[in-house]
């Protein structure tokens, strides 16, 4: 069997310094981004469109990161759902350039295209190669600009069909219709975030021409908007190059904004749902501080410690423990005028349901009265640290330096705020996360819990799959760094491929053997599956749960994986 192995090197670190490192299981939490840094330079054209610059020569490429900071908690009743309606007639066609929007990009090589739309914001993304940055700057202010002559009711009519199908698609899925219940149960009727950004189908219906035509001139300005770019551009190229496409932008009027609110529940509030789902879930809700808060920071920090990986204290109690549950989670989803803490249990289908509430219950309760341990602490921060890091290696995606400067300029008026973000992360203290924590777990919450309702049907296709294979497009031209190659003693083949950009190693063993060895002599189907799966679940003296404490505590994360001819370890 052929055994290969490969090492991706962010770190000025030998070969055996840098594989002793992952596998020693260091207990404590190291200091993984201590000069962590997030230049940036940022202007402001006479019309109001702020612009941010970061530069990252590493490769060919820059991330164009556009954000309009409108979204689902602007819509006036009667409306709903007309943010992300809007969004979608952004991609077909402007005046000058009356086509569907990913053709020309998919041509140069682009990718990570999308736009996306949010309580707070309306979004659109993509990362170019540098020759191709005209022509997306082009096309991002042919439609900032100039969009309106091109919206005809033909369009507008097939996107709200687009829409409705997309909102039908996912109240359908298992759990899909939650979103409803947990938004109108915890917050008031006239909240701005009272209502999901997918909008109801009988506003979708009703959007006219004239609706349009309102919410491009009334939220589209330039002064409504952040643009980032981020890669292989300069401030002076940039200035120049979005003083040419964007300068003739009106800015559009001045805007009226909802201020930062947290409604919170004097009482705890309890409903229960059938749906068609495979086990019953236990979702619990609390109303936070918003996203640019420091209780925010420290509540993420909670979030981890209480239900973010297998040693969280819900996930070990529930999960390992008691054996009630497949999944135990915490998140603290951070919005502009409030958070939304939520705890939640994915329980056995045959688990007693009043005792897995009353144990998840005694995990909250033994939490807000003692708060974190050290260990629980570090770890937490090392976690949510390596989080962004491994996100901040791109330039564009969804978790890149693009958004991550584009989200600090719209919502803290300060690009750079993850890592102030970060800085408090990095020196929370155990009181300070346990008085956030009680200050909003000590509040009244909205409890859903939806049960499994026994009636099963298939679900129709809406693919269109006479139009043929989607286009692939070409890859650009990529510098690569140098490999190293060298074999150990044992026959093992090592590749070493190292790059100084950040500090982080990527590992990846590889066996030439895969489930298509499962029959073969006598052997049995579905073997080389288990035995991946099972690889993380001990070895030799260590638990599984020792496994993932070290791999946690190093901020590292380990997969396994098994395919037709090849299983490898990652």
């Amino acid at each position: 069997m052929k055994v290969r192995i490969f090492v991706m090197s962010f770190m000025k670190k030998p070969i055996c310094a840098a594989m002793f490192a992952v596998t020693a299981g260091i207990a404590s939490a190291p200091a993984i981004a201590a000069d962590l840094e997030l230049p940036y330079d940022q202007f402001t054209l006479e019309n109001g469109l702020r612009v941010v610059v970061h530069e990252d020569r590493k490769a060919p490429l820059v991330a164009v990161s556009i954000w309009y900071h409108v979204g689902s908690k602007d819509e006036p009743e009667g409306q709903t759902g007309f943010a992300h309606l809007f969004e979608h007639l952004m991609f077909n066609g402007s005046e000058n350039y009356d086509n569907e929007w990913f053709l020309p990009l998919e041509e140069v090589g682009a990718t990570d295209l999308n736009g996306t739309t949010w309580f707070d914001r309306t979004n659109y993304f993509q990362t170019v190669p540098t020759p191709a940055l005209d022509r997306i700057l082009w096309m991002e202010s042919d439609r900032m600009g100039h969009l309106l002559g091109a919206v005809t009711q033909e369009k507008l009519d097939n996107q709200i069909g687009v829409v409705k199908n997309e909102k039908r698609q996912g109240d359908n899925r298992p759990y899909g219709r939650m979103q409803y219940a947990t938004l109108a149960g915890l917050l008031p009727e006239n909240h701005p975030y009272a209502h999901s950004t997918i909008g109801s189908l009988e506003d979708l219906t009703a959007a006219s021409l004239e609706d349009v035509k309102d919410w491009f001139n009334k939220y589209y300005g330039a002064a409504n908007t952040v643009l980032v770019l981020a890669g292989d551009i300069d401030l002076e190229t940039a200035k120049t190059k979005v003083e040419k496409y964007f300068g003739d932008i009106p800015a559009g009027p001045p805007l009226t904004r909802a201020k930062a609110n947290a409604p919170k529940l004097s009482d705890d509030k309890f409903e229960i749902m059938y749906d068609r789902v495979p086990q019953p879930k236990i979702d619990r809700n609390w109303v936070a501080p918003g996203r640019t808060t420091k209780d925010a920071a420290l509540l993420t920090l909670a979030a981890e410690i209480l239900g973010g990986g297998k040693t969280s204290r819900l996930y070990k109690h529930l999960v390992y423990d008691l054996e009630l549950a497949t999944r135990a989670t915490a998140s603290n989803q951070g919005q502009e005028l409030m958070s939304f803490y939520s705890v939640t249990v994915d329980a056995k289908p045959d688990a007693d349901l009043d005792r897995v509430e009353a144990e998840m219950n005694s995990v909250l309760a033994a939490f807000l009265t003692r708060g974190p341990t050290r260990q629980e602490l570090d770890r937490a921060k090392t976690a949510i640290e390596a989080s962004t890091i491994r996100g901040l290696e791109k330039v564009g995606g969804f978790s890149g330096k693009g958004v991550r400067l584009a989200q600090g300029a719209l919502y803290a008026d300060d690009p750079g705020f993850v890592l102030k973000q970060l800085d408090w992360i990095k020196s929370a203290t155990a009181g300070e996360v346990l008085a956030a924590a009680r200050n909003v777990m000590n509040a009244g919450s909205y409890q859903l819990t939806v049960l499994p309702f026994p009636e099963y049907k298939t679900k129709s296709s809406d693919v269109d799959r006479s139009a043929g294979l989607p286009a692939v497009p070409t890859s650009p031209d990529l510098t690569f760094p140098e490999v190293q190659e060298t074999t150990l003693r044992n026959g093992v083949k090592v590749v070493l491929a190292e790059r100084a950009a950040i500090p982080v190693v990527n590992l990846s063993v590889q066996f030439d053997a895969g489930y298509a060895a499962d029959a073969v002599a006598g052997g049995k189907l579905g073997l080389a599956s288990y035995t991946s799966s099972m690889l993380d679940e001990g070895a030799g003296r260590r638990t599984g749960l020792q496994i993932a404490e070290d791999l946690e505590g190093l901020g590292a994360t380990l997969s396994t994986s098994a395919s037709l001819d090849s299983s490898g370890v990652s």
